[in-house]
């Protein structure tokens, strides 16, 4: 009976093991992201209810801000109306401007962060007002010669994708150098040497972490969640940013570098440590920078900018580590370190601890969700081709986000597969029907099946067969 019992034990683990190098479907995937969503959603029915930990903030703060960047990742997914109603609600409570300042324009990272979602939201509505105090907080900085806003890392977080995301609506290369200028002091002259170790591929959260600063073991203090920032906001970045847009090399260039070492530092249980220099510093599993890794690995992935067959097993890791460690069964996500600036904050890190703040890291899991999504396969939607709708969809917005046409291509093994085209607000604005098992070849020039033109904006592809659907998003510009 032993023995038998110990031929189980091995033979589970063996087909654990097995399941865990794979990413779960679609559906599972999607599942998780709502079950998270849902959570949330539950706690903070009223999107304009102001936040309340040590003091009072206002709901437009940059935790909140970061919680919405994942929102509207999940939207272009699901298509769910409410979610769309939840961000809309919260931007006109807020009369779409930045956080604190009210009228008066903002150069503070922090308070610039729900523009993100402000600017999505008037791509999909394009109404005035909902970027009127984020042109004036943005010109403000471009128009004067100061460059040194951006002192700590997470501000890249905050503020680069904004001026990414108006940059890319205006096709004015102004707001492009300008965020340039602002990343470059942080990355090579803030504090001396600035922020960025290329020799290591990681950034110092601020100029105190610099050296000679170290860990109580003598090594470097590379906080963990301050690098997530940065690597989400280059991914957030490049996901909207013109191929000709000036300085894309170097932020791409970056991305990598900081990709290929975080495949070195990634625990065996699928998470960063708190310091990534040192994993005896509060080592442990930690949440929030593992979310915006998995997230930036996955887009790298899909994007075709990382080669799949070196990091596909460690956003696998990622993700299952995420799912089957830190997420609870109510939404909750564990593990996750309080707001901060360094691996020591918010000390003891458990499954059961809840953080200070329970949105930036919900954000950050639903980011990573929506990569973790477009790169999941579907057995049951699609056969085995090399040419799979995977791997077409992921190449509709790139290389070139911001696009007059797009290119659809896919193969099903149903013979009545729905292809539609969706605005952001539900409407089919665009279908077509197959009823063969041809491969399909479509280029889609923003117009309705009538030739009628359609506006720039975000748009919502679907395919549907098999009682299955996917999706993925789309900019369209002219």
């Amino acid at each position: 009976m032993k023995y038998l019992s110990v031929c189980l034990f091995f033979f589970l683990g063996f087909i654990f093991n097995l399941s865990s190098q794979e990413l779960p479907s679609k559906q599972k995937v999607l599942e998780k992201m709502t079950l998270a969503n849902n959570y949330f959603l539950n706690k903070w029915p009223d999107p304009t209810q102001t936040i309340v930990t040590n003091k009072t903030r206002p709901s437009n703060l940059w935790t909140r801000g970061t919680y919405f960047e994942g929102l509207m990742q999940l939207y272009y997914i699901n298509n769910n109306a409410t979610l769309y109603k939840y961000a809309v609600d919260w931007g006109t409570f807020h009369k779409w401007q930045p956080t604190y300042t009210g009228t008066t324009p903002t150069r503070i990272a922090d308070n610039q962060c729900c523009f993100q979602t402000y600017i999505e939201l008037y791509q999909i509505e394009p109404k005035p007002d909902r970027i009127a105090m984020l042109k004036l907080s943005l010109d403000d900085m471009v128009n004067s010669t100061k460059v040194d806003d951006w002192w700590w890392i997470d501000a890249l977080h905050m503020a680069m994708p904004v001026f990414a995301k108006y940059g890319n609506v205006t096709s004015d290369n102004k707001y492009y150098e300008k965020m340039f200028d602002l990343y470059n002091h942080t990355k090579t002259i803030e504090g001396g040497p600035g922020l960025y170790n290329p020799a290591d591929s990681l950034w110092y959260r601020d100029k105190d972490y610099l050296p000679p600063t170290v860990s109580p073991n003598g090594l470097p203090v590379y906080w963990s969640r301050g690098n997530g920032w940065v690597f989400a906001a280059l991914t957030r970045t490049l996901d909207v940013l013109p191929l000709e847009a000036p300085h894309r090399e170097e932020y791409l260039t970056t991305f990598k570098q900081m990709a290929g070492k975080l495949i070195q530092l990634q625990r065996a249980d699928g998470f960063w440590n708190c310091n990534l220099g040192d994993q005896n510093d509060y080592g442990g599993k930690e949440t929030s920078g593992t979310v915006f890794y998995t997230f930036g690995l996955a887009w790298g992935i899909n994007h075709n900018v990382l080669d799949s067959a070196i990091y596909y097993p460690t956003v696998v890791k990622g993700w299952n580590g995420l799912v089957n460690s830190a997420l609870h069964s109510n939404g909750s996500l564990g593990y996750v370190q309080s707001a901060g600036s360094k691996p020591a904050d918010g000390q003891p890190l458990t499954y059961d601890k809840m953080p200070d703040f329970d949105d930036f890291a919900l954000g950050g899991f639903l980011l990573a969700g929506s990569e973790v999504y477009r790169l999941a396969k579907d057995s049951n939607l699609i056969n085995s081709n090399k040419n799979l709708v995977e791997n077409t969809f992921k190449l509709i917005t790139y290389p070139n986000p911001g696009t007059s046409s797009i290119n659809i291509q896919y193969k099903t093994n149903s013979k009545n597969s729905l292809l539609k085209i969706v605005n952001p607000i539900g409407q089919i604005v665009y279908s077509y029907k197959s009823e063969n098992l041809d491969e399909v070849n479509l280029r889609w020039y923003g117009e309705t099946n009538d030739g009628v033109r359609l506006p720039n904006g975000i748009y919502i592809v679907f395919l549907e067969c098999n009682s299955k659907t996917m999706s993925t998003k789309v900019f369209l510009k002219r």
